[in-house]
């Protein structure tokens, strides 16, 4: 049976490993064609120097279901991009589904340091590659979007707006991109909108991604035993889960009613019936707000 997107095309910015390869994955899983980008292939690593390549994910994205195509973009790169576009306009001529999930910063923030004590540098790449690669891809990518009505655009960032509206994020820049990429759903909603496009920001939660699980020294199938360590990971859920609302997302027909706002994996859970791969529906934000940052015992029970 053809899947829900099959004839469908997507691309995934950002899509070599994490919420990225998951949401490519996914989408493939429903019979889209999925174009995956990243900078790091099997002929090139990214400074990240982790094994995890766009043509891995293709080849997952083909094995779901659909059909993935790796194209090697940096996404800083406007003319990169705008090849990247005319690429899949002159194959496809189309693009129904935009997922930026641009991210690249993990070794460039540090916790709890303020502005004037971090490395300054590395701060401002921090803010190239989070904000300005999402700029970027969204103005080449989006008049083939909107080609045709119905077009989607997620923009993938840490937070709602709700939690990070209160809550300082680790530290100035890394505050700032994600705050910026939720207003840029925000934005894009009002853009959108009246031209027949739907955008929306949306958050994982604690995401198992592949270098969270190499730092807690765990693999997926044995995941649980670095809550010894990080009770509260008990929350956390793999990067098919975002993958699930995206999909669900990209799939409703009244998908216009979430436009210009800020979604979760585990708030959208609930709403169109999805789960994680073991069954479960963690709601990683709700979990924060109430249990984890006022200071209760690690115990997921009633939040997957």
């Amino acid at each position: 049976m053809p899947g829900p997107l099959e004839g469908k095309v997507a691309l995934v910015a950002g899509a070599t490993r994490g919420a990225g390869r998951g949401i490519a994955v996914e989408l493939g899983a429903a019979g889209a064609t999925v174009y995956v980008t990243g900078r790091t292939t099997r002929a090139r690593r990214s400074e990240y120097d982790r094994p995890e390549t766009i043509e891995d994910t293709a080849d997952l994205v083909t094995a779901a279901g659909g059909r993935g195509i790796a194209v090697p973009t940096d996404h800083l790169e406007p003319t990169a991009v705008q090849a990247l576009v005319d690429r899949i306009d002159d194959e496809q001529g189309r693009l129904d589904i935009l997922v930026n999930d641009i991210w690249g910063g993990e070794h460039l923030f540090a916790w709890d340091t303020p502005v004037w004590e971090h490395d300054l540098d590395k701060g401002l790449r921090l803010l190239r590659l989070a904000v300005e690669t999402h700029a970027i891809t969204s103005h080449h990518a989006l008049p083939l979007l909107l080609r045709r009505p119905g077009g989607l655009v997620v923009e993938v960032t840490d937070g709602t707006a709700e939690y990070n509206r209160d809550t300082y994020r680790v530290s100035f820049f890394y505050d700032l991109a994600k705050s910026s990429v939720l207003r840029m759903a925000f934005a894009l909603g009002h853009e959108l909108g009246p031209r027949g496009a739907t955008a929306v920001a949306l958050t994982p939660g604690w995401l198992r991604s592949e270098i969270m699980l190499d730092q807690f020294g765990v693999r997926e199938e044995n995941w649980r035993d670095a809550l010894d360590r990080v009770p509260h990971f008990a929350i956390s859920e793999t990067p098919r889960y975002v993958g699930r609302a995206v999909t669900a997302l990209a799939t409703d027909p009244h998908v216009a009613r979430w436009n210009g706002q800020s979604l979760s994996s585990g708030g959208l859970a609930p709403v169109y019936g999805f789960t994680d791969l073991d069954g479960s529906r963690p709601d990683a934000w709700r979990y924060l707000v109430e249990v984890q940052d006022v200071g209760k015992a690690a115990d997921a029970t009633g939040y997957r």
